[in-house]
Formats: C-alpha cells, sequence, structure tokens
C-alpha cells in the first residue's frame, strides 16, 4: 500500500531564514542512506514538509531501517498520497486505508486533518467529523476518543492528499556536516563508540584516532576497533581512522615517569597526538567517552590534567552518564556486543596497580620533563608512520 513517507523534523523546524540550509543537508544525507537500498527513490521538499517516494518496487524494511540511522529525522510515516479529487474521492481513499491497517481491530481513534490548502471547500472540522462518522459506520470495533486515542488518522489537504497514522521514530538530532568536525578518540571500549554518536548526532562529522601498542596489544584488537568505526559510520558518514602505533611512546614513559602518574602522562600524549591529527585535518574539536569517576583518569582532577594540554574544546557528551545508560546506547545502536569481545587496546593493558585520582598539574607537568627531546621524536614518528584507514558503513 505504501510507496511514500514523509519524513517529520524537529528542531530544524525552529530554525530562521537559514533552515532551508538544514533542510538540504538532511535531504543529502537522506540520499546517501538511500543510495544501497533496493529501489528507486525520488525526495522532495515542499511546504515545510519532506517527501520520500519511490518509483516503482522496493525494499520497505530496508527503506525503513536505513532513514532510521539519519540524524535529523523525528519520525517515518508510511503514506498514502492522492491527487485531490473532492471529498467523496477522499472518504473512499481513507475507507480503503482502514480498511488495510486496521479491519477487524477495536481501538479508539480520532480524525486529525491538516488543511494547508485553504481553497479546500471544507474546514478541517468539517472534514474531522464527517470523515469520522464514516469512519464509525463502516467499522464498529473502533470508537472516538478525541483526548487519548489509539490510532490517530492524519488527513493532509495539500495540493495533493496525505493519509497517514503511523510514526516510526526516528534518531533525532541535526543533520550531518551542519556543525563542521571533530576528532573521536576510538578505543575497544565500549563509551567511545557512543560518544562518537552522541556528537554526529548534532550534526557534527567524525574522524577518530586509535591508539595501538603491538605487541602488547593484538592484531584483533585492531581489527575490533574498526569493526566499531564501521557499526558507527551507519550513522555518521564515512570515517577516517588514523591508527597510531604508541607502543615506543608508552614504554619510554613507563620507563621514565612515576607510576601511579603513568595513565594521567600516555593520557596527555594522546591528547596531544589527536589534537595535532585534528588540526591537519580541519577538525574543530577533540571527543572522548570519559565519564566522571568511571575509572582513575576520569576523576575531576584528572581531567583537568588532561585537559591541561589541549587548546581545542574537548566534548565529553557521556560525562554524567551512568555505566548503564551508556550500555543502553550502546546496544541501541549494535556496539555493545563488539566493545565486550576480549581483546584489550593500550589504555588497559598498561594500567598502574595503583593510579593517582587526584593529580596536580604541576607535578604532572614536573614528572613530564623527566622525559627528554626523545619523546617528541617518538610522536613526530608515530604522526609519520599512522595508517589511516578509510571506513565505510557495515550494512549488516
Amino acid at each position: 500500500m505504501f510507496q511514500a513517507f514523509l519524513i517529520k523534523y524537529g528542531e530544524i523546524g525552529v530554525k530562521g531564514k537559514n533552515r532551508y540550509v538544514f533542510e538540504d543537508a538532511l535531504v543529502a544525507r537522506m540520499k546517501q542512506v538511500l543510495y544501497p537500498v533496493d529501489g528507486t527513490f525520488k525526495i522532495t521538499k515542499e511546504q515545510g514538509r519532506i517527501y520520500v517516494e519511490a518509483e516503482g518496487a522496493f525494499d520497505y524494511e530496508e527503506t525503513v531501517a536505513a532513514l532510521q540511522r539519519v540524524f535529523g529525522i523525528v519520525g517515518i510515516c508510511p503514506v498514502v498520497l492522492r491527487e485531490d479529487q473532492g471529498f467523496e474521492t477522499l472518504s473512499q481513499d481513507v475507507m480503503e486505508y482502514m480498511h488495510q491497517m486496521y479491519e477487524g481491530a477495536t481501538k479508539t481513534f480520532k480524525v486529525h486533518t491538516r488543511r494547508a490548502n485553504k481553497r479546500y471547500p471544507m474546514d478541517s472540522m468539517e472534514v474531522n467529523a464527517e470523515l469520522g462518522g464514516r469512519i464509525l459506520q463502516e467499522f464498529p470495533g473502533l470508537k472516538v476518543d478525541v483526548h487519548k486515542p489509539e490510532i490517530v488518522l492524519h488527513i493532509e489537504l495539500r495540493n495533493h492528499i496525505c493519509i497517514y497514522s503511523e510514526v516510526i521514530p526516528g534518531p533525532g538530532g541535526m543533520p550531518l556536516g551542519t556543525n563542521g568536525r571533530s576528532m573521536l578518540l576510538l578505543s575497544g571500549g565500549i563509551d567511545s563508540p557512543v560518544a562518537g554518536y552522541m556528537v554526529a548526532k548534532r550534526g557534527v562529522y567524525i574522524d577518530a584516532t586509535y591508539f595501538h601498542a603491538p605487541p602488547y596489544t593484538s592484531e584483533r584488537a585492531k581489527e575490533k576497533v574498526v569493526d566499531l568505526a564501521k557499526k558507527i559510520a551507519r550513522y555518521t558518514g564515512p570515517i577516517r581512522l588514523h591508527v597510531i602505533n604508541f607502543t615506543d611512546i608508552q614504554m619510554y614513559i613507563y620507563d621514565q615517569c612515576p607510576h601511579d602518574e603513568l595513565t594521567i602522562i600516555m593520557r596527555r600524549y594522546m591528547m596531544r597526538i589527536a589534537q595535532q591529527i585534528a588540526e591537519e585535518t580541519g577538525c574543530l574539536a577533540l571527543i572522548t567517552g570519559e565519564s566522571i569517576g568511571q575509572v582513575a583518569s576520569q576523576t575531576v582532577p584528572s581531567l583537568a590534567a588532561t585537559n591541561d594540554v589541549c587548546t581545542l574544546p574537548v566534548f565529553r557528551p557521556l560525562i554524567a552518564f551512568d555505566k548503564e545508560d551508556i550500555v543502553a546506547i550502546a546496544k541501541k545502536i549494535d556496539t555493545y556486543e563488539t566493545s565486550i569481545l576480549p581483546y584489550e587496546d593500550c589504555c588497559t593493558t598498561f594500567v598502574a596497580k595503583h593510579p593517582v585520582t587526584k593529580p596536580q598539574v604541576e607535578r604532572i607537568r614536573r614528572s613530564e620533563k623527566l622525559l627528554s627531546e626523545k619523546i617528541e621524536e617518538m610522536v613526530k614518528e608515530a604522526l609519520d608512520t599512522r595508517e589511516v584507514i578509510e571506513i565505510r558503513k557495515n550494512r549488516q
């Protein structure tokens, strides 16, 4: 029955004269995700509405699944579109729709008409009353409830007639590309993929940096991160993943610095390297999956010590989340099962037995002075020899 979808957006609707910029970005992203879907689609904008129309046969389920990964969409409505041929034809189309959708149902309903075409001879209240009465006669199991109906039958009177009653939730947020690009520090854990997803949801393209430490971390650990990047790329679009060999830097810090400060100092060098890559690639901020108090390196003093080396903004979208909240999102975006695979990254391999939880920035700076100019050479080599992997979405 359905050959078209009405796409509902949220925040975009309150934009001013530049609303078209956000609408165009949303349409562009919809075209990207629908390109590999079976079928041919036409996307049109009309009076604050966006329609996706299938031209011929198409995969309904795959189409809906693709649109549910487009940030900026709050609702996907399978609609019946008809030419305006008068009220009697509209009534017939509505009855046919109700038979298809609710034959034999015992539910409450109401009709909600939006009369955008002011030349239509009946006003919205008249359409509601007339169609509601005819539905009651045609479907004895349905009853009217205008306050909390189980079915809301939407009729939109525009240049054409739009009929729908189902609203499939979208991810919300803002269209990708409307808020620049940022660099995600991506590990193999649960948190950082969720952080990347959440910032991308606000319209930010993301790239990622992963710190690899062979032979202490296996090749399978890197593959795990690549797999995670593919899963979030389904939502964020293509990601450039920068893989940094961090082994020599970690071992040098391990040999030269106090062991209770290892995690903080290693983290500071990760932030320095990620920031340098970000600046080279046009990213305007860093993204991490840190949450206050989750581990020793994520206490407020530890976060302050980490931020000390950054000049770019650092986005921490999970900062006040409980672990259960983060896990729930990870399961929703299908990264959780990959994240818990038993392949450790460098963050978990080099952990001090008794890490400092209240580091003092001045003391950390003094400890870093124990590192000679050799550390800068190591950082340069790590940057020069980094592997860049172009991540495309995983359709599974």
